[in-house]
């Protein structure tokens, strides 16, 4: 059986001090922005979309809505 949370992507960014990260749930919850500053984290955020995650990311942290990667679990 196939871990549960495994099945959800995760991406991560970073601009200046902070570094965020996107994970996302089912669709019927949303997705996670969690906002780190000095390895501590100081925001966190359920959005709808995980797109909505990084306009939010961009307007309020200025992380570029460009420089999101795709995390991959090993």
């Amino acid at each position: 059986m196939m871990d549960y949370y495994k099945q959800f992507k995760k991406r991560s960014a970073q601009s200046g001090i902070y570094f965020a990260e996107i994970i996302m749930d089912i669709p019927e919850i949303g997705s996670y922005l969690y906002i780190y500053k000095n390895g501590r984290c100081e925001y966190d955020f359920l959005q709808d979309t995980v797109d909505i995650c990084k306009e939010q990311a961009f307007e309020e942290f200025g992380i570029p809505l460009d420089s999101w990667v795709e995390v991959t679990e090993e």
